[in-house]
């Protein structure tokens, strides 16, 4: 793909990715986040962390199914920190907002709550995965030691599905759609990388 068009859609990511955090400032400006803001911009930051997360799986599954769509592994680093930059503030927001970073607070939350030592895991899972997104990074470590060290966000995807489920309340099902397709992208995997393997094993006898 042209060098131009990968920029317009880079471009086109940037506005999207951006969108939400848009609407929420636009929202608090007007004084429109309803009854609890605090819990609103708990959930949009956290649901868009995760709807990222599932975009970011989805490129190496679909790349696999049809070699039309390689170019979106161009796409794929700059939703991966979209990812982290909707976790962090989501993560502030327990800290500022919920805990006014008062550290007894914190502590307290993590012993007693479960879902917040989910959370808290699945923003430490990403850490290292940001910190290493860089093409020097991939350099330094070499090919084999990043696919193993970046096998983390499927990890992550699991501890955020967890943490979900532990976040609401006994009996919403709101998590439901996330769940079934996470667990459809990290399944895919096996039975795609087996196609591949027998595809190569038929290359190699003809």
């Amino acid at each position: 793909m042209k060098r131009s068009r990968i920029v317009l859609l880079k471009t086109v990511v940037w506005i999207g990715c951006l969108l939400p955090l848009a609407s929420l400032v636009q929202r608090a400006v007007t004084n429109t986040l309803g009854p609890d803001p605090t819990a609103e911009i708990a959930s949009v930051t956290g649901l868009t962390a995760l709807w990222m997360l599932v975009a970011t799986l989805s490129v190496s599954p679909l790349r696999a199914i049809s070699p039309r769509l390689s170019w979106l592994i161009q796409l794929r680093r700059l939703i991966g920190l979209f990812v982290f930059f909707y976790a962090t503030l989501h993560m502030l927001t327990w800290l500022g907002l919920y805990a006014g970073f008062d550290l007894n607070t914190v502590k307290t939350d993590i012993l007693k709550r479960r879902f917040i030592i989910m959370g808290v895991t699945t923003y430490l899972l990403l850490l290292p995965l940001t910190a290493t997104s860089t093409t020097w990074a991939i350099r330094k470590m070499g090919g084999k030691n990043w696919n193993r060290l970046h096998m983390l966000i499927y990890v992550a995807a699991l501890t955020a599905m967890v943490h979900y489920w532990w976040k609401v309340k006994t009996g919403v099902i709101s998590p439901a759609p996330y769940t079934v397709v996470v667990l459809l992208l990290l399944g895919v995997r096996p039975v795609l990388a087996g196609a591949r393997k027998r595809k190569a094993r038929a290359a190699v006898a003809a």
